[in-house]
C-alpha cells in the first residue's frame, strides 16, 4: 500500500525554476491545471515582482522587475499524487524544501510577500497622506492622489529627486499617517 500524503486545505509553497524561464513554467502549469482538471487543488500561481525606479538617459521611470529570479509561489492543497506531475512539467526544477519536498509559508512569509489579498479597514480619501510600508520605496510618505476602494488600491504622488512622481499601490502596502 502506497503512502499518501494528502492535506486538507490550500497553502502557498514556493517552486524553483529555470533561470528566466518563470513565465515559462506558470503557462505550463497553467496547461497541467487545465488538462488534468486540476482547479479544485491548485488555486494560484505567482510570479514575485516589485516595482523599481530606474533611471535612463536622465529620465526616471517605474520598472516591474522580478523580486525572486528562478522562483514562483503556488497555492494548493498538495498531496504526494500532485507532486509528480508538479514536478514534471516543463520549465520547473522543483519544490523548495527539505529533499524536494515540499514545506508551506507561514502566515507571516505569506503576508510579508503580499501573495494574499488583505482586507484593510481604513478609509482613505484624496488628500491623505499615507507611508509606504515595505520594498525600494519603504518609508516614504506619499499623498492620496485617486482611491479605488473595490480593489484596495489607490494612486499616489512619491517625491523622487525632487519630482512628484504618480504610482499605485495595494492598501496592504501603506499605512494612513
Amino acid at each position: 500500500m502506497a503512502n499518501t500524503f494528502m492535506s486538507t486545505e490550500p497553502k502557498w509553497y514556493v517552486l524553483h525554476t529555470f533561470s528566466g524561464y518563470e513565465a515559462v513554467a506558470k503557462e505550463n502549469l497553467e496547461q497541467v491545471i487545465e488538462n488534468g482538471n486540476l482547479q479544485n487543488r491548485i488555486f494560484d500561481i505567482v510570479i514575485p515582482t516589485e516595482d523599481v525606479i530606474e533611471e535612463n538617459n536622465g529620465k526616471r521611470k517605474i520598472v516591474t522587475r522580478k523580486s525572486m529570479p528562478c522562483y514562483i509561489f503556488i497555492k494548493m492543497i498538495y498531496g504526494d499524487d500532485i507532486w509528480h506531475t508538479i514536478t514534471h512539467t516543463r520549465g520547473i526544477t522543483g519544490f523548495v524544501g527539505p529533499k524536494g519536498r515540499p514545506l508551506p509559508l507561514t502566515d507571516e512569509e505569506i503576508r510579508k510577500m503580499h501573495l494574499e489579498k488583505v482586507e484593510v479597514d481604513f478609509t482613505l480619501e484624496v488628500g491623505d497622506d499615507v507611508q509606504i510600508l515595505s520594498g525600494s520605496l519603504g518609508g516614504t510618505v506619499c499623498t492620496v492622489l485617486k482611491v479605488d476602494d473595490e480593489n484596495q488600491r489607490c494612486r499616489v504622488n512619491v517625491n523622487m529627486f525632487g519630482r512628484e512622481t504618480p504610482i499605485e499601490v495595494s492598501y496592504s502596502e501603506i499605512k494612513k499617517l
